[in-house]
């Protein structure tokens, strides 16, 4: 018997995402109070959690916790439809808000109890109202925010200082609009002698995604319309968005073709001023002992926004009892009162509390880009968007190579037309 609020369709189509088998396993025996989480953290941000877990178990020793680490992208998306569609799922999840309009609508996870999670002391005033505003679908609470995490941009202290860039406390000035930021990147390649900027533009990472979606917002650009049925493209917007990119590679600016890797190998040996990416390689340049500093992805084309998405914990859909419910509020409510440990990875803690408190505050160069919290520019509100999703793989295909030069800037803006309107006329699978 397929569950309630979970339709045939639902189950046929997780299936046909590819998930032939749930890793590890998915039920597990109730003998007393016990809870079952998935996350996809790996790396430093898997160790940070592992500590944050174990803090909960040394508080709640009458809790048998199993957590289980999937593959972070589209496979540990498809995992968790498969749990959610055929009622197999853990107790608790982690999934990133951007892919929040493919789960809620189709019964994939379960709404929130906000009656019960007062008890645990969390409410929406606990949070930023545009990250509480996104974790909800039709007025129902279907996500609570653990963290955002920027794109922002890091600079080299040493080089920005010799270039003349930084202020009386060596903190780097404020870079406002293309006049101001092409100088700055002048500057900086005098010291280094070989570039001024390190991009993401090859691979199969965020980077392309993450600079445009930053730049054209600040352009006040749309890909949809609000209720995400319809093309919204701006072609002026994007043609000048991803000229401007283009033409500081062309100036000798942005170094060129390049992957992540590449790209933090570069920085971190002192290779450039600047350098654009996700705040989370934070520890990489603190490892590394470089002389470095962090800040809000700068204004260019308008406001200082910037591309961001949030862990989120979710319900994946079963049967639960209000006791259920207030087990997993608790799991939640400790991990997030620890989050200024989880800052050091480099995310912003969602919840307000830690985020304004002074012990976040002192965390450096963690804190120097928090403002962003405020107004960071999550994915399009539609179901192929969010970390992994169709939209960030179909449009990095086109977004790299017309960054660096690869791609002429009028065919890159027909590519991405057509993978918006192909996008849009494709069902979602779990509706």
């Amino acid at each position: 018997m397929i569950g309630r609020g979970v339709s045939r369709r639902t189950l046929l189509s997780a299936a046909a995402l590819g998930c032939a088998g749930l890793a590890g396993g998915c039920g597990f025996a109730r003998g007393g109070d016990s809870l079952r989480y998935w996350n996809l953290f790996s790396g430093g941000d898997g160790e940070t959690m592992k500590t944050m877990l174990d803090g909960y178990r040394a508080t709640h020793p009458g809790v048998a916790l199993e957590d289980v680490t999937l593959e972070w992208g589209d496979r540990y998306y498809t995992k968790l439809a498969m749990a959610g569609a055929a009622e197999r799922a853990p107790d608790i999840a982690i999934l990133h808000l951007g892919r929040l309009p493919a789960f809620a609508p189709g019964g994939l996870i379960d709404e929130m109890r906000p009656d019960l999670l007062r008890q645990s002391g969390i409410g929406p005033e606990h949070f930023p109202p545009g990250l509480w505003r996104r974790s909800m679908r039709n007025g129902r609470l279907f996500a609570i925010p653990l963290d955002t995490h920027p794109f922002v941009q890091y600079y080299n202290t040493d080089v920005c200082g010799a270039a003349g860039l930084l202020d009386e406390h060596g903190r780097l000035r404020t870079l406002t609009g293309r006049d101001e930021v092409r100088e700055a990147l002048r500057a900086v390649k005098g010291v280094t002698g070989s570039t001024g900027l390190l991009l993401e533009t090859t691979g199969d990472g965020v980077g392309p995604w993450r600079l445009f979606w930053s730049l054209y917002r600040q352009a006040g650009g749309e890909l949809f319309t609000p209720d995400g049925t319809r093309s919204a493209l701006d072609e002026r917007k994007v043609a000048d968005v991803l000229g401007f990119v283009q033409g500081l590679h062309e100036e000798g600016l942005a170094a060129g073709e390049m992957d992540a890797d590449g790209a933090i190998a570069l920085f971190s040996s002192d290779r450039a001023g600047f350098f654009w990416f996700g705040e989370w390689e934070v520890q990489t340049f603190l490892t590394a002992e470089m002389n470095f500093g962090m800040t809000r992805f700068p204004g260019i084309f308008g406001p200082p926004l910037a591309e961001a998405d949030s862990h989120a914990f979710v319900l994946p859909h079963r049967d639960r009892t209000d006791r259920d419910h207030l087990l997993v509020y608790d799991f939640i409510a400790t991990l997030l009162r620890d989050s200024t440990r989880w800052a050091e990875g480099g995310h912003i803690p969602a919840y307000l509390p830690v985020t304004n408190g002074d012990a976040y505050a002192r965390m450096q160069p963690q804190s120097e880009y928090r403002s962003v919290i405020d107004d960071v520019q999550l994915d399009p509100d539609v179901w192929f968007a969010g970390s992994g999703s169709r939209l960030w793989t179909e449009l990095n295909a086109v977004l790299g190579p017309a960054m660096d030069g690869r791609l002429r800037i009028d065919r890159a803006v027909a590519q991405i037309r057509y993978v918006i309107e192909d996008l849009l006329a494709t069902p979602n699978p779990t509706a």
